[in-house]
């Protein structure tokens, strides 16, 4: 068996975005240098370069939600899956703590009861608590658009939107509300525009602010 050339997951991770930064710049690809560390670890989670074209950035962002975790503003996610993918280490450096409300029994009844959905109840919960969090949504568009009504309405006002559903329903057209939204009121958001995203693109998403934060990312 031909020994492997890279097998500690340390040399592994590096040679990785060594590949990525090669193949953006054979494809003319130049990100920003505020971007870049985002929109690779979307590709490295993924394998796939269309996050250089289709994840848009609000103005100030990156440095937003930088500012927040170093603030300790908490992060809350709308899928177990996102939770549990965000880096444990990281979040105790900077003393975060991440919350997804899918699985709360009352969060269940509130939706039973309202006709909706638990991504757009857990919505609720999350601004009742935090409503100026940071909000990393990779599965549930109807969570956007509940964040989106509850903009409008002053009931929150997110540090930070990480707007990267996956799928096919209402999935673009929640993506697009909830960015010019944001654009409009000045709250900063990352969005992959289109069907492209989940869970994991948003827990990635989370780790790249988080490692910047902690002044540990390097690319």
């Amino acid at each position: 068996m031909r020994e492997l050339e890279h097998s500690r997951p340390a040399d592994i991770e590096a040679e990785s975005f060594r590949i990525i930064g090669a193949e953006l710049e054979e494809r003319g690809i130049v990100l920003p240098a505020d971007q870049a560390p985002l929109v690779k670890r979307a590709i490295h989670t993924t394998a796939d370069f269309d996050y250089a074209r289709n994840l848009v950035f609000t103005p100030g962002a990156v440095e937003a939600g930088v500012r927040a975790l170093r603030a300790g503003t908490p992060i809350l996610t709308d899928t177990n899956m996102a939770r549990s993918g965000i880096n444990r280490g990281a979040l105790e450096r900077l003393g975060i703590s991440v919350h997804c409300f899918m699985a709360d029994p009352e969060v269940a009844r509130r939706a039973a009861e309202a006709g909706t959905t638990r991504a757009a109840a857990a919505v609720d919960q999350g601004a009742a608590l935090w409503p100026e969090g940071i909000y990393a949504v990779g599965n549930a568009p109807t969570a956007l658009i509940r964040m989106a009504q509850l903009i409008r309405a002053g009931a929150m006002s997110p540090a930070l939107i990480l707007a990267v559903p996956v799928g096919f329903v209402n999935v673009v057209e929640s993506k697009e509300e909830i960015l010019a939204l944001a654009r409009e009121r000045g709250i900063p958001a990352i969005a992959a525009l289109g069907r492209k995203g989940g869970s994991t693109v948003a827990a990635a998403l989370c780790n790249a602010l988080l490692y910047q934060s902690g002044g540990r990312e390097k690319l």
